[in-house]
């Protein structure tokens, strides 16, 4: 997408979600009934009565569903508002020997789509790899003649990626930043980042356009990831615009996984049914059909009794169960998961509209930044849901 097309795609985009708020911001994990249900009484009931296996095959691809009206025409509307084209790509330089060792495979090949997404008018001399982690981007962008720059917050990053590129015979800056610390960018660096969260990718768009660094690149994740109590939008379309955005509201986007094995599915299925059957339970006893926040548990807890889990997250909460039907209970909280995860289908259509949003924010920011824009997809969702790029360059 080219920066002429951004301000019309960010202002109809605006529109669909402030229109539609009502359907995507109430979440049916908190929400025993959803407001929306009694405007679209067949719809919610056509969800309520699928399975969790239903909403498992559903999740990646909603738009997908035949379900009832206005699920379809919402639907339709979402994927025309968030297409995207994917950026033209070009065939990298063969990796150094050995270069993707340390590295998992699905996020090696995410650095390479990267790469190969990433085309500059002019060749840079100066990468700075942003929150950098290992620097394994950096290493792989780094051709003979150039030089590179790795930014992170962790000692211990920095430590194993020095010893990374110093074994691979790689003359490599690792350097010791926190980015929200007072500090600059040089002019002449160009930063790249794949999937810095929230703050951390925002405060590179700010100090890199003050700078005046002639080209960036950036994969943005984890918009939730912010300081404020809710989102502050960076260009003056997103400031002026009448849609305010929790915290909770900026996790949508991230709620989609392709990733998740068997064995974590399980897992994370296991937790949120416990939790939904002691949300019952903690309506009972407190006499207020209200939910109850609860505080994130180890993973051991899912290894006690329903019982005991139910008994000592109530502990925590200052409550006091009494003797309970604990096997009604937990098979309640598997019901109801599959109504949630079916419910949160609604939900799932605005995912990629409102990433779509946040990211056209960003470019627009840019572009009052004197800055060409271009917005794309670098590589598949099946490798990561975060695939959208922007590619920001001064003449």
């Amino acid at each position: 997408m080219l920066a002429k097309d951004v301000e019309a795609r960010f202002q109809a985009l605006d529109a669909f979600l402030i229109e539609h708020q009502g359907l995507w911001k109430p979440r049916p994990f908190t929400h025993l009934h959803l407001p929306w249900e009694s405007a679209h009484p067949e719809l919610a009931q056509w969800l309520r009565h699928r399975s969790l296996a239903d909403a498992e095959t559903s999740h990646n691809r909603p738009h997908e569903l035949l379900a009832p009206a206005p699920f379809p025409q919402l639907a339709e509307q979402a994927l025309r508002l968030s297409a995207v084209d994917k950026l033209p790509g070009h065939e990298l330089k063969p990796a150094h020997h050995r270069l993707n060792v340390d590295v998992p495979g699905r996020k090696w090949q995410q650095i390479e789509a990267f790469g190969a997404a990433l085309q500059c008018v002019q060749t840079p001399t100066h990468w700075l790899d942003w929150c950098a982690g290992k620097g394994h981007l950096g290493r792989r962008l780094l051709q003979p003649g150039q030089q590179l720059t790795c930014l992170e917050y962790d000692p211990a990053l920095i430590a194993s990626g020095q010893a990374l590129s110093d074994h691979h015979g790689l003359a490599v800056t690792h350097q010791l930043q926190d980015v929200m610390a007072d500090m600059s960018i040089d002019p002449d660096h160009t930063p790249v980042a794949l999937h810095a969260c929230g703050d951390l990718h925002v405060r590179l768009l700010q100090l890199a356009s003050a700078a005046g660094c002639k080209r960036l690149a950036l994969a943005p994740c984890c918009y939730n990831r912010i300081n404020a109590d809710s989102y502050q939008a960076l260009s003056q379309a997103g400031r002026a615009s009448h849609l305010q955005l929790s915290i909770e509201d900026l996790g949508l986007p991230l709620s989609e996984t392709v990733t998740a094995g068997t064995r974590v599915r399980l897992q994370r299925d296991t937790s949120m049914a416990r939790r939904l059957g002691f949300d019952r339970l903690q309506r009972q006893v407190r006499g207020c059909d209200d939910y109850l926040p609860t505080p994130s548990l180890p993973a051991s807890w899912l290894d006690k009794p329903f019982a005991d889990y139910c008994r000592q997250l109530a502990s925590l909460k200052g409550l006091s169960t009494g003797e309970q039907d604990w096997s009604a209970l937990e098979a309640y909280g598997w019901r109801r998961l599959a109504e949630v995860r079916n419910l949160e289908l609604v939900r799932g259509v605005f995912r990629r509209p409102l990433e779509m949003w946040l990211v056209l924010d960003r470019a627009l920011f840019m572009s009052e930044q004197g800055y060409k824009v271009e917005i794309g997809s670098f590589c598949e969702p099946t490798l990561t849901p975060r695939n959208l790029m922007l590619l920001a360059e001064r003449d």
